[in-house]
């Protein structure tokens, strides 16, 4: 039986702006560039009285929050107390693994610190995450990572809360079916139109029916509804994907963003060559017109790329494939290098197949 511990900063980005300026305490406050393509990285939680919620557009946080103090972002800040984190969780667990800056799952099966339970071993974390960076944390503890991430919701912000294994059942029974992962809109429609509305509901359909409506997924349902959940905690997980995105300020043509692509592709190679050990090799042009239709269009070429300027042309010749009007206008373009695939295996390739 696992261990597993989700824990999830409260209000992150947010947080750490209050916690650096004295004058943002107690003030709603929304991380996000001011502008009318802008959208809310985070929000304090006086701000989320109001509505504001990440993701959303800067002018909506605006408007349903007219006193909010807006601050633009700062990663490389964030990222060095999302290292304090780490830190902190390294003398627990080797098994880390993140799911952002602001939340990971941490197997503490054998808790490195010789706590006994995970529920102690949450508790020492979060003390720890409180006196070293003036933070709070929310945690769930729980047999698996499906009902840890759910049950560090439950006691928000600044708590914790443990599902152990003999509770499983009552506790998933009367929790609506959107709160599995995987169930957004449609899929909960298309469930509510087979009667089925909780995960009880949901525990009570045959597997075979569940699969027959929705494929492989209707088996991960089918599993989710009685807590099952086998994934482990995967601490070293290596790159598969890198990008830059950039949203305009003003709607451009496809043939208008050599000058955007160029730039993302500097941004998306400079991240690249941090990858000692792998190396990308399918190149990735992504596009989301005036209407929000995302595009995507990708090349594989028969050999890595050797420099910025094969990786720049390749990203600007996908243009090409986009099938669309000339009077298609782009609010979003971005660029990515993924297949990552490890360096030795190249050479080992080129070795048996000749130059």
């Amino acid at each position: 039986m696992r261990k597993i511990v989700h824990i999830d900063m409260d209000a992150f980005y947010a947080s750490v702006e209050q916690r650096d300026d004295p004058a943002l305490r107690g003030r709603p406050v929304v991380v996000a560039w001011k502008g009318r393509r802008s959208v809310v990285c985070a929000a304090s939680y006086e701000a989320r009285t109001f509505g504001v919620r990440s993701a959303m557009p800067a002018l909506t946080a605006e408007r349903l929050c007219p006193d909010a103090v807006f601050v633009p972002p700062d990663f490389p800040r964030y990222r060095e107390v999302t290292r304090q984190l780490h830190a902190i969780f390294r003398r627990h667990t080797a098994l880390i693994e993140p799911l952002s800056l602001d939340e990971a799952y941490l197997d503490v099966t054998r808790d490195l610190s010789g706590l006994a339970t995970a529920t102690a071993s949450a508790s020492a974390i979060r003390s720890a995450i409180r006196e070293e960076t003036r933070l709070t944390a929310s945690a769930g503890i729980a047999p698996n990572k499906f009902l840890a991430k759910i049950a560090s919701d439950w006691r928000k912000p600044d708590g914790q809360f443990v599902i152990r294994p003999h509770q499983v059942d009552a506790f998933l029974a009367p929790l609506p079916v959107g709160r599995l992962p995987g169930v957004g809109k449609v899929t909960q429609a298309r469930l509510a139109a087979l009667g089925i509305a909780s995960v009880g509901d949901l525990r009570g359909v045959d597997a075979r029916v569940l699969q027959q409506a929705f494929g492989s997924y209707g088996q991960r349902l089918h599993e989710l509804s009685r807590g099952i959940d086998e994934r482990r905690v995967v601490s070293e997980r290596p790159t598969q994907s890198i990008s830059s995105e950039d949203t305009f300020a003003v709607d451009l043509p496809l043939a208008g963003l050599d000058e955007a692509i160029a730039q993302l592709a500097a941004k998306t190679w400079a991240a690249a060559q941090k990858e000692t050990e792998r190396v990308g090799r399918t190149v990735v042009l992504k596009l989301k017109t005036r209407e929000f239709r995302i595009l995507t269009r990708s090349l594989t070429p028969p050999q890595p790329l050797a420099n910025l300027d094969q990786f720049t042309r390749v990203a600007l010749d996908l243009r090409a494939r986009v099938a669309l009007p000339d009077s298609t206008r782009y609010r979003l373009v971005g660029v990515g290098l993924g297949n990552f695939t490890a360096r030795d295996g190249l050479a080992h390739a080129g070795d048996l197949f000749g130059p």
